[in-house]
């Protein structure tokens, strides 16, 4: 199946690191929330993931999205909703996309 969004939320935890890890920023609760609210809006053609490390940890959590290429920091479950939002709209969320 294509998909027209494929959502990578990076879920790493650097375990005896001194560099944060994502998943110390609760990723995996907006990857989580992210992962129902699509289904809960029924929006098609979406598939999000966890995935590994990301390498920009310190502008994270970390998101990004193919194919578009589109990198977002989501630090609360606002973040969340307003990078879901931008799935039915199509638009980028400004204040939240990070260079890549």
């Amino acid at each position: 199946m294509n998909y027209n969004y494929h959502i990578f939320c990076c879920v790493n935890e650097r375990a005896g690191n001194e560099r944060i890890s994502c998943k110390k920023k609760d990723s995996h609760l907006f990857r989580n929330y992210i992962k129902q609210k699509v289904n809960d809006k029924n929006i098609k053609n979406v598939r999000v993931n966890q995935s590994g490390c990301l390498d920009k940890c310190e502008a994270g959590p970390v998101i990004v999205i193919y194919p578009q290429g589109i990198w977002y920091k989501c630090e609360n479950f606002k973040d969340a909703d307003d990078i879901v939002d931008s799935l039915i709209t199509g638009e980028t969320v400004q204040h939240l996309q990070i260079n890549n």
